[in-house]
């Protein structure tokens, strides 16, 4: 069995899992600017890790993490999107509209 564990890391704008004490994945993130709306880009595994599960893994460390700090997603990724159709659970924290439409309409652009 493996020891894995998902963090925040917000230096690198990115949540990571580790297994067993090595760097197997990250999920990165921006947080929309003068929202509580996270954005979910990409998620990345290592290709020696790939195929076994770690991706969803990490993805609903990240979510989880996402619900204790009462913030809201907006899942540019499409494995992230995909993720949260498939485990509807998490579909409470999806935002109602994409951030940067709410930036470009308080901006005037």
């Amino acid at each position: 069995m493996h020891n894995s564990l998902v963090s925040d890391d917000p230096s690198r704008s990115r949540f990571e899992l580790t297994v067993d004490d090595e760097l197997v994945g990250i999920l990165a993130y921006e947080v929309a600017p003068g929202t509580t709306t996270v954005v979910l880009q990409h998620t990345v595994v290592r290709e020696e890790f790939g195929d076994h599960g770690w991706a969803a893994v990490l993805v609903r460390g990240a979510l989880d993490i996402l619900r204790i700090g009462d913030l809201t997603v907006w899942p540019v990724c499409t494995y992230v999107r995909r993720f949260i159709g498939a485990n509807i659970e998490y579909l409470d924290l999806v935002a109602d509209q994409d951030p940067a439409s709410l930036s470009s309409t308080t901006t005037g652009a």
